[in-house]
């Protein structure tokens, strides 16, 4: 086979619309790149401009490119030009006459156009129609509720739906080459793809089947396959099995190694001929989603290699608004934080794309389970014929590009469509609609899971998240009312009474769900990351630049009413910003810790969201910059193999007159634990007066198995409450395993407001055992809660952030940067805020 790469050809870019003069362009791309490029429109990403570059998704495009076609690819049976993406509504065509029209973006693309070329020059261009005007001139009968598209109707069309708007990224609806283009020249026959399939026997080894799958039919066609591991060769043969007898296992972050197998084929006619190879790495192991009857119902659960395990991670958006030509690095920044906060599994969301290789690379790489969603969420889709072909071959492309990938745990139909069912909206009830309901069950309960056994055969397909997964109708499913109590029994919950219907944050200790694959809270970014959208003297959270950078309508009013009820007014925005993000912190780790100590019931926490897609207010952990929230820090800790968690049952209260009143008097001690191997520690806790007096102290010596969260202690502070005040108590506790402390953490009897937190002196070492690496050492005269600190813009990523400083205790911190620093200019740079400077 000749391959012929287009995306190096000298590409030019047009308005088709006002027949603009051509400009360079690059692709894989997109029109808002090059405009920006050239000038040609403002960042969309700063202050109000997105209103100011809405007129491009109303426009038509032109690409084009010359380039040369050698004789020798001509003098092959078939030249086939391969578009990887095209977004969205795009008539493609070579030296002038049409190859095709499309109106996929997420459908790889392949015309045999041999007869269009010639030796030496040609000229390729793909026209990309206004997505505005496909919405409005076509499937004019479909007119579904809309909760994210301020325009409506996007769902006609299959392109990436948060284009449109959604409640965290802006509407920029754009268009171009988005994915790889390129002309294959090959005769005879073709290898298309190889499905790998997994038996792992009793003996220990892993039997590898081949089935190849080829343009034409192939019938005599044989398999040539080696097998390599970090470069060695294990095995070579021919045929379609290979035993592998001492495989190494493929294990989920923090469950064990990644290895990846390099498998090579290579398919030979019974003439000798080559017709073609085939490589991709694999993982050895086994996922499934297990649902088996329990004692509170059904279980909802991952099993890697006959080990069930508690997800552990995060929702993940596209990491760009414009996510045409994202690099590896820029999907590496990201991915790796989630495994350095001992994420073990990712959920790509169904409002987005499907995503790339480099990123089911990463993931493979790093030990982080994909639970991927089909491409649709939280509005209905239609149903005609054609609408389902695409869908069809959409769905067959995806699921042959990523079906051995070690890291794919889960197909699911969509997001939060099923829960249309249940809002008690006209247009949007599946119910009232038998049409509608149709159109559903189609999708989602029959072609979808049809594509995933006939394409795949081994990876679990789940119809909706969330669904308790007990009918094959939409009609059938769980009526509102008793969502919560049916996901406590089985299935999959988006729990989102806290944020959305501001309950409050102790609401997460109410409900004991299977598995938890959305909840979250906002909070604002970082001064740093404001300020690539917003000049200074603008940057008030309720001004029109912040505003623009808050998509959520009553955002800006939940987050104060979330702060309000744990911490005390802020001083300014700075603090404000802090505040957002410890209460971000505090609500996810009180949802998390709830969860995990409650396994093997619950076997699954994914927060929402790990990423953005431009910088702005929203539910993230790592911010559009990549500067991570208070929420990343904490969830190191809340997500770690071994560590220790405090429940403070009861609640408090006011009642008539604004008075305090308090059911709080004891916490309790859980030890919880997912790492493989068991081990040994101990459970120390103390309980402090703010003024310094260690009032308690205890400790106890405790077993780690996998899988187990256990009560170790309950510390009872009734007597201390009545002697002290409970506004002036805290329970400092740790677990140390081996003698390293691999938890701790702080409690209170009240909410954090009402403390009287002393205000001390900061100690601040600074050394740098090398240019770019610097250890930072914080001493404290007295308790200081969440101490965060910055280096005035400096790009960096440290071991820890947000933590307890103790009084007395020095904590020592490894700070990386991007470039060479000095000691010097490290200690100038410095800043340190706490949560009683934010008042």
């Amino acid at each position: 086979m000749r391959i012929l790469p287009l995306a190096a050809a000298s590409w030019k870019f047009r308005d088709a619309s006002t027949r603009s003069p051509w400009r360079a362009a690059v692709v894989p791309g997109c029109v808002h790149r090059d405009l920006l490029r050239h000038g040609l429109i403002p960042d969309p990403f700063w202050g109000t401009n997105e209103a100011q570059v809405q007129w491009v998704g109303e426009h038509a495009w032109e690409y084009r490119a010359s380039f040369r076609v050698p004789a020798a690819a001509l003098a092959e049976e078939v030249v086939d030009l391969v578009a990887d993406g095209l977004d969205t509504v795009a008539t493609v065509s070579l030296n002038g006459r049409e190859v095709a029209r499309t109106e996929n973006m997420f459908l790889g693309h392949r015309w045999d156009v041999k007869s269009l070329l010639r030796a030496g020059r040609n000229e390729l261009v793909v026209r990309f129609d206004s997505a505005s005007d496909y919405i409005g001139r076509e499937r004019l009968e479909h007119r579904p509720f809309e909760c994210n598209d301020p325009v409506g109707r996007c769902s006609v069309l299959r392109k990436q739906q948060c284009q449109f708007g959604w409640d965290w990224g802006p509407r920029l609806v754009t268009a171009g080459i988005w994915r790889d283009i390129r002309l294959e020249a090959w005769s005879g026959n073709r290898l298309q793809s190889v499905r790998v399939t997994q038996d792992h026997r009793a003996d220990g080894t892993v039997a590898l089947q081949l089935s190849a799958e080829f343009a034409r039919p192939e019938s005599a066609a044989s398999l040539r396959w080696q097998l390599s591991l970090a470069g060695e060769r294990v095995g070579e043969g021919t045929g379609t099995e290979i035993v592998v007898a001492r495989p190494q296992l493929w294990w989920p972050n923090d469950h064990g190694a990644q290895p990846l197998y390099t498998l090579g084929v290579e398919a030979i006619a019974d003439d000798g001929t080559p017709v073609g190879a085939w490589s991709r790495r694999i993982g050895l192991r086994t996922i499934a989603l297990d649902r088996h009857p329990d004692p509170w119902g059904e279980s909802f659960q991952f099993v890697v290699n006959g080990r069930p395990l508690f997800a552990k991670g995060a929702n993940c958006i596209p990491a760009h608004s414009f996510p045409a030509g994202l690099t590896r690095d820029a999907y590496a920044r990201d991915l790796t934080s989630a495994a350095s906060a001992h994420m073990n599994m990712i959920r790509v969301w169904g409002g987005g794309i499907y995503e790339s290789e480099d990123f089911f690379d990463l993931c493979d790489e790093l030990g982080l389970l994909v639970w991927h969603d089909f491409m649709f969420a939280c509005t209905i889709y239609p149903g005609d014929p054609a609408f389902l072909a695409s869908v069809r071959a959409e769905a067959e492309y995806n699921v042959r590009r990523t079906r051995h990938r070690a890291c794919l745990a889960l197909w699911c139909g969509n997001n939060e469509i099923e829960g249309l069912n249940t809002v008690g909206r006209d247009l949007a009830d599946l119910r009232k609609n038998p049409e509608l309901g149709r159109n559903y069950d189609a999708l989602f309960h029959e072609l979808l899971p049809a594509v995933v056994a006939a394409v795949d055969g081994v990876t679990a397909y789940w119809p909706s998240s969330p669904t308790s997964g007990l009918h094959k109708s939409v009609a059938d499913a769980t009526p509102y009312a008793e969502v919560k109590a049916e996901g406590e029994k089985r299935g999959d919950v988006h729990f989102w009474d806290v944020w959305h219907a501001r309950q409050p944050v102790k609401d997460y200790e109410k409900y004991l769900f299977r598995f938890v694959s959305e909840f979250g809270m906002q909070s604002y970014s970082s001064t740093a990351t404001n300020a690539t959208f917003c000049p200074p003297h603008d940057d008030n959270v309720f001004g029109p630049e912040m505003e623009n950078h808050q998509k959520n309508r009553s955002g800006n009013q939940i987050i104060l009413d979330y702060i309000s009820r744990v911490y005390r007014f802020p001083i300014g925005q700075e603090a404000l910003i802090y505040l957002s993000q410890l209460n971000q912190a505090y609500c996810m780790q009180v949802g998390v810790q709830h969860w995990r100590r409650n396994m093997p019931r619950c076997m699954g926490a994914l927060y929402w969201q790990l990423n953005d897609c431009w910088p702005v207010a929203s539910w993230s952990s790592i911010e559009f910059t990549g500067h991570w929230r208070a929420l990343h820090h904490v969830a190191r800790r809340f997500f770690a193999p071994a560590v220790a968690v405090a429940c403070v049952p009861g609640d408090e209260t006011t009642i008539i007159g604004n008075y305090r009143r308090s059911t709080v008097h004891e916490v309790q001690l859980f030890t919880v634990y997912d790492a493989p191997q068991p081990a040994r520690g101990v459970l120390r806790w103390d309980v402090f007066h703010l003024d310094g007096r260690v009032l308690r102290r205890g400790s106890k010596r405790v077993v780690l198995r996998y899988g187990e969260s256990v009560c170790q202690a309950t510390v009872d502070c009734r007597t201390l409450i009545a002697r002290h005040g409970r506004d002036c108590l805290y329970l400092r506790f740790a677990l140390e395993v081996d003698g390293v402390r691999v938890s701790e953490d702080t409690a209170f009897l009240a909410a954090p407001r009402f403390l009287e937190l002393p205000r001390g002196r900061t100690r601040v070492a600074v050394k740098l055992p090398t240019p770019t690496r610097a250890v930072i050492a914080f001493t404290s005269d007295v308790f200081q809660h969440r101490f965060s600190f910055e280096f005035g813009g400096l790009v960096h990523r440290s071991s820890d952030n947000f933590f307890e400083l103790y009084p007395g205790e020095t904590k020592t911190v490894t700070v990386e940067f991007d470039a060479k620093q000095t000691a010097a200019k490290l200690k100038r740079q410095l800043t340190h805020f706490s949560l009683v400077d934010s008042y």
